[in-house]
């Protein structure tokens, strides 16, 4: 296992010199700890299946095998305990498109689209740029848990233009892992005030408390006929640049409308994509749990650091490599401003919807963390 970590998670490849958005965004004197991808090595498995499909030396059109489809379902029983059929997988570029093609399936120009804020910046958007209105679902904090305010939910579903819920579990950027009471719930008001659910759970395999459990969105009881789950391996396992994702529609009604929508403008699955998905549902544990306990090492390093600096506050969540930090003690009007002049290139907390919070990307080398830490602890000049 010591030797898994030091060659995967302690050490980066050179990302720069291989057209890394996350690397080549920002001026490289400064670190980036900014968009939702590792610097963490794959697992060998992927990359052995990947550098196979290249060496047979034919790129032409290919569709979801039968073993690609079994590796989901399999996964999916043997992580979150739900069984799936095989057709009700619709294979995507990516799960952006999804939470897009839901807005123009389930909802017209005009109607409302509810969103939790904070959010991650594309699905935030997604109803505006499809001429829909975002209503947004606020986040609270109790007894340092970030979570949905229900009563708002059932308040704002309760308007006769409300025809689409985007929820994202595990939350990006609070991290917290909706509870069996909480969707529960959250079906209720969908069912009741017939708002379709559309669940972007890219980060379901990201759970960080071992004491915590993820439920997807299309498991729960009755919510079938209006659910939309939206998943992938891109983030745990570190392929989100192969362009493959999946969404999990039971109802054959509303998943005929959602491809029908897509058909024509969402391609297909990226064939390497699909393969790398195969392989890490199927050959990668032991990278996978080794990734997981690292992770963890690294949200608590962070945990224990960020309460030793004046001027943040750093609640750790559950779930996600992603720290979402109040740095409204800084009392500085330009959060990002600020941490671009310590060297620091982490993601806006403006991008989100909450200007005065800061998103760290901490799947990356301890020592990258380390280095952020020395730079914020650093006098200015």
């Amino acid at each position: 296992m010591s030797d898994l970590i030091a060659e995967h998670f302690d050490r980066s490849p050179d990302r720069k010199s291989s057209g890394a958005m996350k690397w080549n965004h920002y001026d490289e004197a400064l670190l980036p700890l900014w968009v939702a991808d590792s610097d963490f090595k794959c697992a060998q498995p992927i990359i052995d299946v990947l550098q196979q499909a290249v060496a047979q030396g034919t790129y032409g059109y290919h569709l979801p095998s039968r073993s690609a489809n079994a590796a989901v379902t399999t996964w999916l029983q043997r992580r979150h305990g739900w069984v799936i059929e095989d057709d009700w997988l619709v294979w995507l570029p990516g799960v952006v498109s999804a939470f897009n093609v839901a807005c123009c399936a389930y909802s017209q120009p005009g109607d409302k689209v509810l969103v939790q804020l904070p959010n991650y910046k594309p699905l935030r958007l997604s109803p505006g740029i499809n001429q829909r209105e975002l209503a947004p679902i606020a986040t609270v904090n109790v007894a340092g848990r970030w979570q949905l305010d229900l009563d708002d939910l059932e308040r704002q579903a309760a308007d006769p233009r409300s025809r689409l819920l985007l929820l994202c579990n595990p939350m990006n950027p609070c991290g917290s892992v909706l509870t069996a009471a909480e969707l529960q719930r959250i079906a209720s008001i969908c069912l009741k005030h017939n708002v379709i659910l559309c669940s972007d759970e890219i980060h379901c395999d990201l759970i960080l408390n071992p004491d915590e459990q993820h439920i997807p969105a299309g498991s729960l009881p009755n919510i079938g006929e209006q659910s939309i789950t939206i998943m992938a391996a891109n983030k745990t396992f570190n392929v989100a640049g192969l362009s493959s994702a999946f969404a999990i529609i039971p109802d054959k009604k509303q998943r005929l409308r959602f491809q029908k929508t897509a058909m024509g403008i969402v391609p297909w699955a990226n064939y390497m994509g699909v393969l790398a998905t195969e392989a890490a549902f199927t050959l990668c544990d032991d990278w996978y749990q080794a990734q997981l306990n690292y992770l963890r090492g690294n949200r608590d390093y962070l945990a224990q650091q960020f309460a030793q600096l004046a001027g943040f506050e750093y609640q750790p969540a559950a779930a996600t490599f992603l720290a979402w930090v109040d740095a409204s003690g800084l009392g500085v009007s330009d959060v990002q401003a600020y941490m671009m002049a310590k060297g620091l290139a982490p993601s806006p907390g403006s991008d989100f919807g909450w200007g005065q919070f800061t998103r760290i990307n901490f799947a990356c080398p301890r020592k990258h963390l380390e280095q952020a830490i020395a730079r914020l602890q650093s006098k200015s000049d």
